[in-house]
């Protein structure tokens, strides 16, 4: 920032290079999922992948009319860039819970788990092993779900855990694409 610039100028500068490539991609002013996955890449995907894709866009989609406007999609990038860890943590855990019932059960969390390492590519833990890792040490009463406070309270207590949950969910792959102005015919 030079003299005599805010952090609010700066903030404002950025939603207006944001509001370029958006644009740029997107000139209807609304995103649709076919898309989402064409500027991120990711199509003709496994069924789980597309799934997890799917659910992305579904969250970022606040207001679920099927598409991801201007402001949904900059509410998206600041909670990517700038938001506190429990508003990720609850983020995630969105993600996590596909059927929207408040839990996070082991085929969920494997169902998503698989679905991220088919388009991250491959970690050091399979699905299976990094779902039971999960409940194992965040599981406090041993019921086979994870509540939103057992979820966040586990990992915030937990430093390994807690890096390893934000580098395998982290979004900002996705703003690295949008950044560079990368698209792929449609």
């Amino acid at each position: 920032m030079g003299a005599g610039e805010s952090a609010d100028d700066f903030a404002a500068i950025q939603n207006s290079e944001w509001y370029k490539r958006f644009m740029n991609h997107c000139p209807s002013g609304q995103l649709t999922l076919h898309e989402f996955k064409t500027i991120l890449g990711l199509c003709d995907m496994n069924p789980q992948a597309n799934m997890y894709v799917e659910q992305v866009f579904q969250i970022f989609d606040m207001n679920q009319d099927g598409f991801i406007d201007f402001l949904e999609f900059i509410a998206a990038i600041n909670l990517v860039i700038r938001g506190k860890i429990d508003q990720k943590l609850k983020w995630y855990f969105k993600l996590y819970d596909a059927d929207g019932n408040g839990c996070i059960d082991k085929k969920e969390l494997l169902s998503i788990f698989t679905a991220i390492q088919a388009i991250n590519g491959h970690t050091n833990m399979s699905a299976e092993e990094f779902t039971n890792m999960i409940f194992q040490k965040i599981d406090v009463n041993n019921d086979g779900e994870l509540t939103l406070e057992e979820f966040i309270t586990g990992v915030e207590r937990d430093g390994d855990l807690m890096e390893l949950i934000t580098k395998s969910f982290d979004l900002s792959n996705v703003l690295k694409v949008i950044q560079s102005g990368r698209r792929h015919s449609i």
